[in-house]
């Protein structure tokens, strides 16, 4: 196959300015493209997600996203999802309603509402639940360099990328951790911890997935909607990423009838071609 340009989008995602939230390249016409050459592609990005955009097989469908990080393809991811429907949208992409995108991806369909100048994503149902097993905690909380009774509550919040996640105590906590993902280097996991009320932010979040080649991802989605449906709070915001020098927030809503919504600002750097 002949190499061909085509239209390269990179879009900042979760931070209001610019280059301080989590990056995501966005390929906009991944079509006649074999796996490895997605996945070359995504390994060469370097960034924890590359998507590429495909037309629907679902005729409730705006498009189709296949989402790979430098090791793998995920089933679905959240801020991939922000960036890709904004890089869309933002090339000439026309949903079928004003308000919402619907993207399609290996999960299912994934609804994307359209607020102000913001996005924000229906968190999907997760796929596990329920208490992490104590072994695969310990083997955790080694890792973590911390202590058992550090770790107030534990829960499986698998939406597709496999998440586990430990709640300590205190956003200070959380970001003190010092974690050595040699011990775990298939784990693909959070630490979440409060900061005191009145602050502006509810909840400090760090995110390690060595198992899909990202030792920290600077914001995740997907990982605050599996914890959404896991603390059933109405209405919080997260903080992300400073231990990585980025100021990622992430809003998390619940609409009345019980649909999450995972949102923050996105905004295009890098617009271009690229050669495949």
């Amino acid at each position: 196959m002949t190499a061909r340009r085509r239209e390269f989008v990179q879009v900042d995602v979760f931070a209001s300015t610019p280059y301080l939230g989590n990056p995501v390249a966005v390929v906009l016409d991944g079509t006649d493209l074999a796996d490895d050459q997605l996945q070359q592609v995504a390994r060469w990005t370097n960034l924890s997600e590359t998507t590429f955009v495909l037309p629907p097989t679902s005729p409730a469908a705006d498009y189709r996203l296949r989402i790979f990080t430098p090791g793998g393809e995920l089933p679905f991811a959240g801020h991939p999802t922000l960036g890709s429907a904004r890089a869309w949208l933002d090339t000439g992409g026309v949903p079928r309603r004003a308000d919402l995108v619907v993207q399609e991806c290996a999960i299912g369909l994934v609804k994307v509402r359209r607020t102000d100048d913001t996005l924000a994503f229906a968190a999907p149902p997760l796929i596990r639940s329920g208490a992490v097993d104590e072994e695969y905690v310990g083997q955790l909380v080694d890792a973590f360099g911390i202590t058992r009774d550090q770790v107030i509550d534990h829960q499986w919040v698998d939406n597709g990328p496999g998440w586990a996640v430990l709640r300590l105590a205190t956003a200070a906590e959380v970001l003190a951790l010092e974690p050595d993902l040699s011990r775990i280097p298939t784990a693909m996991v959070g630490a979440l911890g409060a900061y005191p009320a009145g602050s502006p932010h509810t909840f400090e979040l760090r995110t390690f997935a060595p198992g899909a080649g990202v030792p920290e991802d600077p914001a995740c989605g997907s990982m605050n909607a599996g914890i959404a449906r896991w603390l059933a709070i109405p209405e919080y915001q997260v903080s992300q990423g400073a231990r990585l020098a980025r100021a990622a927030s992430i809003s998390v809503t619940t609409d009345r009838d019980g649909t999450i919504w995972v949102g923050g600002s996105t905004t295009p750097c890098i617009h271009g071609t690229i050669t495949i």
